[in-house]
């Protein structure tokens, strides 16, 4: 295998193993996408990834992690994503959303106006939990879920997925990592409870499990659907990897795909030992024990690191963030510097280097190569 290896998963073929991990913008109003995500997300396909999942976007409103975040928990929110979902397409690169809920870590600050809890006065709400534990001292104390808003949520995910396919998106990832709340329920440091979501890791496992059959019902059989988890808490009695690998079996039993390996988030000062593909480890042996593909993300940034991740069996998808920020075209130049030809867009043939593949076909793409050869 090799990072420019095409990838089938159900009938989604990746033309690569390059992904774009979902980064939330806080730049939307009333959850509707905007020019800022078609502009934010597109630039990343024109940039030739394989997959690029839109941000965390919430299933209902008390789901946000701000008042400023990406929603999908009604009809009127999917005409501007199916604007970048068509774009995405033209592009070659297929179109992914992580449907999330924020638990006890919702209405809060956008991270460039503060921190801490926004009350109701100023757009806020209360947020929810698995237990009545406040992430911070700066976070709200949330409400607990009855079992009724529980099934809510998860009849939310279910109707969010729906949307998704209806606004074009080819691929779901449901967040359960992070401390937002399925994480939450996962894990026994934020999850308390006395009744069947609680206590044994059957019951705190409960959740992940409804929502994945809810979203599996009602999403195409031949589109592929991914998890994202955080492999430990990074802390004592919390969540850990052997609780994953675990997890991972239940859920590929279910109908997930992959699972995208993160980790931490769960509480606030966590000792995390970051470092050049410090989370790396989790997707490898959770690929290795559970059988299921996985997906390697955290602090890779080189071609020949995320190569390497592919080549030697890691992981089977390399998500990529910050890296994305700073350099929205990474794998155009990663595939001239591994030497794997990748396909540039027509518009920038003038850059492209001696050889390059375009993204066209037959006399159109020769027509392009004699004129730029004629200037």
């Amino acid at each position: 295998m090799h990072l420019f290896q095409e990838l089938k998963i159900r009938d989604v073929m990746l033309r690569n193993r390059i992904a774009v991990s979902p980064m939330c913008q806080y730049s939307s109003t009333d959850g509707f996408a905007t020019d800022w995500h078609l502009v934010h997300l597109g630039s990343r396909a024109v940039g030739g990834a394989g997959l690029i999942l839109a941000e965390a976007t919430a299933v209902l409103p008390e789901g946000r992690i701000s008042p400023h975040d990406l929603g999908l928990w009604k009809d009127e929110q999917i005409a501007p994503l199916a604007r970048i979902t068509g774009f995405l397409r033209e592009q070659q690169t297929v179109a992914g959303i992580q449907l999330a809920h924020a638990g006890r870590k919702g209405s809060v600050e956008r991270p460039w106006e503060g921190t801490g809890w926004v009350p109701e006065s100023r757009g806020g709400w209360k947020p929810v939990a698995p237990s009545a534990i406040a992430f911070d001292e700066k976070y709200a104390t949330p409400s607990v879920l009855d079992e009724k808003g529980i099934h809510a949520i998860v009849q939310a995910f279910a109707e969010a997925a729906r949307r998704s396919r209806e606004a074009g998106f080819q691929l779901i990832e449901i967040h359960a990592a992070h401390g937002y709340l399925i994480h939450e329920f996962l894990s026994p440091l934020t999850n308390r409870r006395a009744d069947v979501y609680g206590g044994s890791f059957d019951n705190r496992t409960r959740l992940a499990r409804e929502v994945v059959t809810a979203v599996r019902r009602v999403w195409p059989e031949n589109l592929p659907l991914f998890v994202r988890i955080s492999a430990t808490d990074w802390a004592e009695g919390g969540w850990d990897l052997e609780q994953s690998v675990e997890l991972a079996r239940q859920l590929g039993a279910l109908g997930v795909d992959l699972l995208d390996c993160s980790s931490g988030g769960q509480i606030a000062g966590a000792q995390m030992p970051v470092g050049p593909g410090y989370q790396v480890p989790f997707a490898q042996a959770i690929r290795q024990r559970a059988g299921i593909l996985t997906g390697a993300v955290g602090l890779i940034t080189s071609p020949e690191q995320a190569e390497a991740i592919v080549r030697d069996g890691q992981a089977d998808v390399v998500l990529m963030a910050r890296e994305f920020l700073r350099h929205p075209y990474w794998p155009l130049d990663a595939a001239r510097e591994l030497q794997h030809p990748l396909a540039w867009p027509a518009q920038y043939l003038r850059a492209a280097p001696e050889g390059a593949p375009m993204r066209g076909t037959g006399d159109a793409l020769e027509t392009l190569r004699a004129a730029e050869k004629a200037r």
